[in-house]
């Protein structure tokens, strides 16, 4: 690897635009036959059993991809996921971690072995990218940049994930894996067994109320958390962050910000857009991640004592505080306010929880267990070190063995692990 960017490196600027030009229609066209190819489908019919070894409640990123772990991992144990809203998801979905870093791209690609897909349908992502703020911010060029430069093509892969895309495959897979799978259902509640008697779970589906057992009850009902309201483990971060976000179908080209030689000829033109793009600025950071499906996801994170999230609360205040903070992507969103395709605002991001995991068998995944800060992509980090915690809980106890020991080893290394350092914002807002 280090031989070929050696090599790229040397080429006269011409012959690197050539070859810039030939990687980037080669992306870009492997990503229109995707697109063209693409045709969601919903996982397949299932009949509702009276009781399942393990019952996933919310069938997201998280959910769908514990279930394929489990089944795998553990092919006799019956699984079935139980999700809110109605499959195919569109793409573009409204889903915060569409970036992926190392250790969730390997859980995805190599762990659960997506590797196909994720290189197929999915855009390989070219690093964290980080832009220091540098006057009105409308010279991109005189920012100091963080990213890699000389070495273009990164050795270990992780990826810009479009999550409708992503989520549509993994619902149709774990069916294949063998897990049930039912959509457009609203979980209702939750009875937890003592003693080892299962746990009931009421749901709604179809204006019809259901019912069924489990051993092991999985909360994957996302920032909803519907066991951790339920047992009161909800537990306020001291990361006080609020973040807002939108889709433009749009691919965003940062490159195209700027006509500077120096900034261009840093790297292959047109590879910056594939890096997860950071605009930093005193107290926020603005985040560009181009999908596969043509989208850009747009977001913004923010120190509430210097940018009070009623400034950026819906589109036209959103594009507004781009105008004032980082205007050349604000003047971009403004000419191309049409092909906006959503927008969502949520008060204080990060949240934590006292407890992720039982003994009585159940536990927390994704974003139902915590959610730190997306600055370095950690979210699907997470979910593979989570789900792999919990198909080896649900092992353990599968095969008769005490969870107290267990658990409770799990539960403090995986709270602390997540521990929120102070974020970029927080440094930044301190005058």
């Amino acid at each position: 690897m280090k031989d070929i960017n050696k090599r790229i490196a040397a080429l006269p600027e011409q012959r690197r635009a050539v070859l810039a030009r030939l990687i980037s229609k080669e992306a870009e066209g492997r990503n229109s036959v995707a697109n063209a190819d693409e045709v969601p489908a919903r996982p397949a019919d299932h009949v509702l059993q009276e009781a399942y070894d393990v019952v996933i409640m919310g069938g997201g990123l998280s959910g769908l991809t514990l279930a394929i772990q489990l089944r795998r991992a553990l092919p006799q144990a019956s699984v079935l996921i139980v999700n809110s809203t109605k499959y195919p998801a569109p793409e573009a979905a409204h889903k915060v971690g569409e970036s992926s870093v190392e250790i969730g791209a390997h859980y995805f690609d190599t762990v659960l072995g997506f590797k196909e897909h994720l290189e197929d349908r999915q855009l390989r992502k070219m690093g964290l990218r980080f832009f220091s703020p540098y006057g009105d911010n409308r010279d991109i060029a005189a920012r100091v940049e963080l990213g890699p430069f000389e070495n273009h093509i990164l050795p270990i892969p992780s990826y810009q994930i479009d999550r409708g895309r992503f989520e549509n495959m993994l619902a149709v897979h774990a069916g294949k894996e063998g897990a049930g799978f039912l959509d457009d259902c609203r979980v209702r509640d939750i009875t937890l067994g003592e003693d080892g008697a299962p746990h009931l779970i009421e749901f709604t589906r179809g204006g019809e109320t259901l019912h069924v057992k489990a051993r092991w009850a999985i909360d994957a009902t996302g920032r909803n958390a519907l066991l951790r309201r339920k047992l009161g483990l909800s537990k306020q971060s001291d990361h006080n962050v609020n973040a807002a976000w939108l889709r433009v179908k749009l691919p965003i080209n940062i490159d195209q910000f700027s006509d500077d030689r120096e900034f261009l000829g840093r790297m292959l033109t047109g590879f910056r857009q594939y890096s997860t793009n950071h605009l930093m600025g005193r107290g926020y950071w603005v985040w560009l991640i181009r999908l596969a499906s043509g989208s850009t996801s747009v977001g913004i994170v923010a120190d509430p004592r210097i940018h009070p999230l009623e400034n950026f609360n819906n589109v036209e205040r959103f594009n507004d505080w781009l105008d004032q903070n980082e205007p050349l992507v604000g003047d971009l969103l403004r000419n191309n306010r049409s092909l906006v395709q959503d927008f969502l605002a949520i008060k204080r991001l990060a949240h934590t929880s006292e407890k992720v995991y039982s003994k009585n068998r159940w536990a927390l995944i994704g974003d139902a267990a915590l959610f730190t800060d997306p600055l370095y992509s950690p979210g699907s980090d997470f979910i593979g070190m989570g789900n792999t915690i919990v198909t080896e809980l649900v092992r353990h106890d599968l095969a008769g063995g005490d969870l107290a020991e267990h658990v409770e080893y799990y539960d403090s290394l995986y709270l602390a692990s997540s521990t929120t350092p102070p974020s970029a914002s927080s440094r930044i807002s301190i005058p």
